[in-house]
C-alpha cells in the first residue's frame, strides 16, 4: 500500500513539473476591433450595498491522552523486482531545440 502512495506521489510531481516546463510562443499576431456604442443616461440611480456583520465560529484544537489497544504486528520482508513507472520530462524549450535539430538532420539526407 505504501508503494502505491509513493508511486502516486511521484506521478503527481512529474505531472506538475511537466506543466511548469511548458514553452509558450506566440505564433500569430492578434487583432481586436471593438464595436463603438453611444450611451445616454435616462434616469439617476442609487446603489447602496448591504452591510453584513459576520461572527465566525470559535474553534479550539487540543490534544488529550487516551488508552487504546494497539496490535503488535511482525512483518517479514524480502527483496523483489517490480516494474515501476519511469518518467522523463523534457521542457518545451528543449523539445523545440530537439525538433529543429531533427529537421536539420532530415534535410541533409
Amino acid at each position: 500500500m505504501r508503494n502505491h502512495a509513493i508511486v502516486l506521489a511521484c506521478l503527481a510531481s512529474a505531472a506538475s513539473l511537466a506543466l511548469v516546463g511548458c514553452d509558450v510562443r506566440k505564433t500569430q499576431e492578434g487583432n481586436v476591433d471593438m464595436p463603438k456604442y453611444e450611451v445616454s443616461k435616462t434616469k439617476d440611480g442609487d446603489v447602496t450595498l448591504p452591510k453584513y456583520e459576520v461572527t465566525p465560529p470559535k474553534v479550539d484544537v487540543t490534544t488529550t491522552e487516551k488508552d487504546v489497544k494497539v496490535p503488535e504486528v511482525h512483518v517479514d520482508s524480502h527483496e523483489s523486482t517490480i516494474t515501476v513507472p519511469k518518467i522523463e520530462v523534457t521542457p518545451g524549450k528543449d523539445r523545440v531545440a530537439e525538433d529543429k535539430k531533427d529537421e536539420t538532420v532530415a534535410t541533409k539526407k
